[in-house]
């Protein structure tokens, strides 16, 4: 029998859902008790979805927790698709039957489910983010207050998000050293010149395809892939977008870092900077050698080893 394909539009408060064999839709409130019936009746389907900021985590939890095979997708690629095949329109039900179209005409393969831990990690690690752009933010507007008032508040403030940022970074610390798999992989990538444990955390949440698939298919996973862009006799340069920005914003600090102290990477990057690459265009492939080496210590069950 051919898989049956349910395409889930989310939004904050429900979801509309597409059923591709039997052309039937309905809306559902996203409350653990409904997600759970859905994902009961889903047995043997695939459903797709965007990543939808962090909304599709509940759906995503109640489909593992029932065994239903599920596809999230990248935005981008779900408006791409929709765009190919002529439909501009955009509404929740229209999202979701293009979703489960874009599952069966694309063959998408099913999202393999986070570890607990991991899922964990990688909230905890969001969490930091999101403290460390709160403090960027009140650091900014402190240079520019004049207010005497106003600037002892942004300090009282700052303050207090400093000792959450501390708190949080202790926390992830002791999640790490509570989960055999995830200190023995913070351990690995922190024997990298250019990790640390922030990074190596970050990276142990969003990759933990490093090591099952190959160099090529991990530097897509990243966004360090460079794609072509040319036409005819025009060859445009490469660029590199897409995949998870988490991930490459850390591997592009890892590789400048290590392009200062590693000396298999300073050497990479002196020599492409030799021939005429901007700055950036060179941190940016030593981060793809550096995640290229990463993936080759996971495979083989290796440390860091410098040349």
């Amino acid at each position: 029998m051919t898989q049956d394909i349910i395409g889930v539009d989310i939004a904050k408060d429900w979801i509309d859902i597409h059923h591709l064999s039997t052309g039937r839709r309905r809306r559902i409130a996203t409350t653990a008790a409904a997600l759970g019936r859905f994902s009961s009746q889903a047995c043997g389907a695939l459903v797709v979805f965007e990543a939808s900021g962090g909304y599709e985590r509940p759906l995503m939890a109640a489909l593992a927790t029932a065994g239903v095979a599920f596809a999230r997708v990248n935005p981008r690629q779900a408006r791409e698709f929709a765009r190919a095949g002529g439909q501009l329109a955009k509404t929740d039900r229209v999202d979701a039957r293009m979703l489960a179209e874009m599952g069966r005409s694309l063959a998408l393969r099913p999202t393999p489910p986070a570890e607990p831990a991991r899922a964990r990690l990688a909230a905890l690690v969001a969490r930091r983010e999101d403290l460390v752009g709160m403090i960027g933010a009140e650091t900014n507007r402190s240079r520019q207050v004049r207010d005497p008032w106003i600037a002892r508040d942004i300090k009282s403030v700052l303050r207090l998000l400093q000792r959450r940022l501390e708190r949080i970074e202790a926390e992830i610390a002791d999640h790490i050293a509570s989960q055999e798999a995830l200190a023995q992989a913070s351990a690995r990538l922190q024997s990298v010149p250019g990790i640390g444990p922030v990074i190596a955390a970050s990276l142990a949440a969003e990759l933990p395809e490093l090591g099952r698939i190959d160099r090529r298919a991990i530097a897509k996973l990243a966004g360090l892939a460079p794609h072509a862009c040319d036409s005819g006799l025009h060859r445009g340069k490469r660029r590199v977008w897409g995949g998870r920005a988490g991930a490459r914003r850390s591997l592009y600090l890892a590789g400048f870092i290590a392009s200062r102290y590693d000396p298999t990477i300073k050497a990479f990057r002196k020599r492409l900077e030799a021939d005429g690459k901007a700055t950036k265009v060179a941190i940016t492939a030593c981060a793809r050698k550096l995640l290229t080496i990463l993936n080759a210590m996971f495979r083989d069950n290796t440390d860091y080893r410098t040349a």
